[in-house]
């Protein structure tokens, strides 16, 4: 019992000594005088100092309280062993006297560690209480009751409202619109909105931001009070304003619709920014800045913030490289060196790159008119790969952004395709005109399943005629058409008089779109033949009014080979095709013959007529010469009309040398 009574002695002395110090807490040497003494009583001391910790969650700092514990060693202890009591050193002593004095002991320290704390420590330890609970709020709900109890500092209510928004952002649209609801209901929301109005003035930069930022996503009206007093306190503030503060008030005013304060704002920020470019060093801080810019923004000014991103692509992570893409298309700038560098890091990693990040991508892509050979067959890849990770609805999105981006990936859309005919009684009438979209205007049907998989695509539309408008079912049959098929009940319900009336007249939206579909549609009736047995016809739909220019360069090219007034150019029939040249060679096409208004070469069996075309690289697949579906149609129909067609794609031509245009072209028009 010797080390006890010691024990004992020791922590008397102890706590007097740390009772004296805590008087003379102002003194600045009284606290360090009273741990040396601690320690020459053979205490060890271990004090961890006021530490700020930043949440990420929400972008603030709390402070965590200091503590200060004790431990007790005898003379014969090492620091770092625990200390044993004499029950436990003995194997008949009496446990429940060990226990006894370990009780007094931790009592003893509880004590010391509460009762005779510093004044100045409480305030910090109620603080990392504070965010040690906000933290673990998991619905605004409780954030609210929690906040309600305790005193709103400017930092708090900051705090309070971003967690807020970080509990709900993640919560499914119905889940989400239901807690708005509770929080615009609960008293202590309206108490955190006065609060930010009436210490707006005396908030931290950045605390405002994020303030003006929650508000926002919370759904709080642009032109509610509190939201307006934030933007007039943030155009006072601006000039002092950091680089995060700044980023962050960047995001607000994004997604913000144009008002007189919010306009103001962005011509400041912009200001400052322009400013400030050789001072960024955040890549983040960078995007949001050039997002908030935005496409208005003087195109010198594009140029800067492309120049200071190029030289911070060293710290680019994968995540800055998905993000420059929607940057640079909130911008409307297309930064080829930017997309370049930043496709070639996304095709490498592409597996670690979530759908929706994906989506945003090819929209970005599309949007800036960026088209990578690479990045696109690295996505397709991805996607083929890893199939059955993705729903029938996944894989359409992806089809129709391709569709759009004119890149046609074979194996994804052979395997899809084969989910289709496997599987068809599980799609939507939503799926298969979407499925007919993507692969209709890509021209592309699996070759080995042609049939298969169109009537699968057929019989899927046909349990759905009861009830398609006739807008969709229109889009239904002119996409089969594209392709060369046409399902005989589709076109019956289409040829319906009441249905072709209420495609023509009833929606004026989308009058000019449909003529050109049902223009189509007829010319496929007519020219393709269809095995169909129908009493109706389709009226004579006038061609829709386009304007067409022949490439020059083909022109020159056309007259060095074959002279002058040995061709016809800029042709239109009367079925609304255009031909870029039209030539007239013998029936060998060995030899040019000669045109006359007396000679019609139309209906004469010893002549060939040649329509040469000229499309530009949109009309093809991309990094193929695949027509892709309008072409192809085209090409279908002119061959249907006795015309030999000789394709000549425009960029690939643009990038012959002058020496070798002339024998590119003799070989495609005379060709055996």
């Amino acid at each position: 019992m010797n080390i006890h009574m010691q024990c004992n002695q020791l922590l008397r002395q102890a706590l007097l000594l740390y009772s004296s110090s805590c008087r003379r807490y102002f003194g600045s040497r009284g606290p360090r005088n009273s741990i040396a003494q601690l320690k020459q009583l053979g205490l060890r001391v271990s004090a961890s100092h006021n530490l700020h910790h930043k949440d990420s969650s929400f972008g603030c700092c709390a402070a965590r309280a200091g503590t200060t514990s004790v431990r007790f060693y005898g003379q014969d202890e090492r620091p770092g062993q625990v200390p044993k009591t004499e029950g436990e050193d003995q194997s008949s002593g009496h446990p429940r006297e060990s226990e006894a004095v370990n009780a007094a002991m931790t009592s003893s320290l509880h004590t010391l560690s509460e009762e005779h704390e510093p004044p100045y420590a409480k305030p910090a330890r109620q603080e990392a209480s504070f965010y040690e609970l906000l933290r673990a709020c998991q619905s605004p709900s409780d954030i609210l009751d929690m906040a309600g109890k305790y005193t709103l500092t400017r930092r708090r209510v900051s705090n309070s409202l971003s967690r807020i928004w970080d509990t709900i952002k993640k919560m499914s649209d119905d889940q989400r619109c239901y807690e708005k609801r509770l929080i615009y209901e609960h008293p202590v929301f309206e108490h955190l909105c006065q609060k930010v109005m009436q210490d707006s003035q005396k908030m931290r930069n950045d605390d405002l931001a994020y303030s003006l930022l929650a508000l926002l996503k919370l759904g709080v009206s642009q032109q509610s009070r509190v939201v307006q007093t934030l933007l007039r306190v943030a155009q006072e503030h601006l000039n002092s304003f950091d680089e995060k503060a700044l980023s962050i008030l960047a995001n607000c005013l994004e997604e913000m619709e144009s008002s007189m304060n919010v306009d103001a704002l962005k011509s400041g920020v912009r200001l400052l920014v322009e400013i400030r470019i050789p001072e960024i060093k955040n890549v983040f801080a960078l995007q949001s800045m050039m997002r908030c810019v935005g496409k208005d923004a003087p195109f010198s000014l594009k140029r800067k913030l492309e120049e200071k991103a190029l030289s911070t692509m060293h710290q680019f992570s994968l995540t800055n490289s998905q993000h420059m893409f929607t940057t640079l298309a909130a911008m409307k700038f297309t930064s080829k060196p930017l997309l370049d560098i930043c496709s070639q890091k996304i095709s490498e990693n592409m597996h670690r790159i979530p759908f929706w990040r994906l989506v945003y991508l090819l929209k970005s892509c599309r949007d800036l008119r960026y088209h990578n050979y690479t990045l696109f067959s690295s996505t397709g890849d991805y996607l083929a790969s890893t199939f059955d990770m993705w729903n029938t609805k996944q894989v359409v999105t992806f089809l129709l952004l391709f569709e759009e981006l004119g890149f046609c990936h074979v194996s994804l859309m052979d395997t899809f395709a084969q989910k289709v005919m496997d599987d068809s009684d599980s799609l939507t009438l939503k799926d298969v005109l979407n499925i007919l979209k993507a692969y209709s205007l890509l021209n592309y049907v699996p070759q080995n399943h042609r049939q298969k998989f169109l009537e699968s695509l057929t019989n899927v539309l046909e349990t759905y005629l009861h009830k398609i408008i006739p807008g969709e079912l229109l889009r239904a049959v002119f996409s089969f058409c594209l392709l060369g098929h046409f399902p005989q009940a589709s076109l019956d319900k289409l040829l319906q008089k009441e249905v072709f009336d209420e495609i023509l007249y009833q929606d004026p939206r989308f009058s000019g779109l449909n003529e050109h579909m049902l223009h189509y549609v007829n010319l496929c009736i007519q020219l393709d033949c269809p095995p169909i047995s129908t009493t109706t016809t389709i009226s004579p739909v006038r061609p829709p009014s386009l304007t067409f220019n022949v490439n020059s360069g083909l022109h020159g090219t056309l007259q060095s080979i074959l002279g002058r007034g040995a061709f016809q150019q800029a042709v239109l029939l009367d079925n609304g095709y255009f031909i870029d040249f039209l030539i007239t060679l013998d029936k060998d096409r060995k030899n040019i013959c000669s045109l006359t208004q007396e000679n019609d070469t139309t209906a004469h069996e010893d002549y060939q007529r040649v329509a040469v075309l000229c499309p530009s690289a949109s009309s093809f697949c991309l990094g193929t010469t695949q027509p892709r579906g309008k072409l192809a149609m085209k090409m279908r129909h002119l061959e249907a009309l006795d015309y030999y067609t000789v394709l000549v794609p425009e960029h690939e031509f643009a990038e012959l040398p002058e020496e070798e245009k002339g024998e590119f072209m003799k070989k495609r028009i005379f060709a055996n």
